[in-house]
């Protein structure tokens, strides 16, 4: 048995780390064996008993670092072991939901990295990549894909920044540069526009439709007048925008300002961006939430008017559903391109 697994051993010594990386997590607490099946599980080895016994003579079963690595199919078990005792391969595994703001991801990456969040915010500020992406903004705000990412022990926040953004430019699919001129937008209109759609969008069937209304809005020079702009616009998050609210001078009001504001106020995701680029083919004007989240799309003011009605009366009748339903957009009757 041990003859046939120092043969085994010797055999994987001699082979070669091909591929890309996998990631696999050792858990805090994880015995040999939790960290052999993961490894197996992820064809990094071929047998998790053999590596386990592998580990007993070799003394380093009880020595794990716990945590993400990333290793390739072929890393002799030496080299793994080492990896798996010597924390060698560990990686920071940061997960960026859809919809966060640039501060919030800055939270999120700088607590995962151990470095303050605005050393991540002024990695985000990066002259020379904002000129390579053609974004107008001070800062990359919404060209940080959301998605999961394993940075390597030691990643810097510039490094960290790259990445997603790198994430964000193999979102983009180079035959949408053509849907670009047939809207007559730059790709950081578009960013902009599906982040306030990633905003409003509870439901994946809805964010086409609510494309829809800002698209026909912007085409006969309407206000968008959408809410998570002037949140965005406030610094904080409220479950209503007040009138006074609607007041605040800034290039993201979109109550204040017509047409797009000057940069996105989130980061959307995938199917966000591809609303944006093909809206539904529909000629709503307005839409109001329920307080489940779902929206109702409407054509005229007074339409919009009724609904909103509806729904305040219905949520009068039931006074233990929070009162009243926040509405995007609210706006007055369309004026004449």
């Amino acid at each position: 048995m041990i003859r046939a697994l120092l043969a085994l051993v010797f055999a994987m010594g001699c082979s070669r780390p091909e591929g890309p990386p996998i990631r696999v997590v050792v858990p805090e607490g994880a015995s040999m064996r939790v960290a052999a099946e993961s490894l197996n599980a992820a064809g990094l080895i071929s047998t998790s008993t053999g590596f386990r016994i592998y580990g007993r003579i070799a003394g380093n079963d009880r020595s794990l670092k716990p945590g993400t690595y990333l290793m390739k199919r072929g890393t002799p078990w030496p080299e793994i072991m080492k990896a798996l005792i010597g924390g060698r391969g560990l990686v920071r595994s940061v997960t960026i939901p859809e919809g966060l703001a640039l501060a919030q991801i800055a939270e999120i990456v700088g607590k995962a990295l151990d470095v303050p969040a605005a050393s991540v915010v002024a990695a985000a500020s990066d002259t020379a990549t904002r000129r390579r992406l053609s974004v107008p903004t001070s800062t990359l705000e919404g060209y940080l894909f959301p998605d999961t990412y394993a940075f390597p022990e030691g990643t810097d926040p510039a490094r960290a920044v790259s990445e997603m953004i790198r994430r964000f430019e193999r979102e983009w699919d180079p035959k949408w540069n053509a849907r670009l001129a047939e809207l007559a937008m730059n790709r950081h209109d578009i960013v902009t526009l599906a982040s306030i759609i990633e905003e409003e969008a509870r439901l994946p069937q809805e964010r086409p439709i609510i494309s829809a209304v800002y698209h026909n809005r912007l085409k006969i020079g309407m206000p968008l007048q959408a809410d998570p702009t002037v949140q965005y616009a406030r610094g904080t998050h409220a479950e209503r925008v007040t009138f006074k609210d609607l007041e605040i001078d800034s290039p993201y009001n979109t109550y204040k300002y017509p047409g797009l504001p000057i940069g996105p106020i989130s980061s959307p995701g995938g199917e966000s961006l591809k609303a944006a680029l093909f809206p539904a083919n529909a000629d709503y004007l307005y839409f109001v939430a329920y307080p489940d989240g779902h929206h109702e799309f409407r054509r005229t003011f007074d339409e919009h008017n009724a609904v909103r009605a509806r729904i305040r009366a219905a949520a009068a009748a039931r006074p233990a559903t929070p009162a009243g339903a926040q509405t995007a957009p609210r706006a007055p009757a369309p004026r004449k391109p």
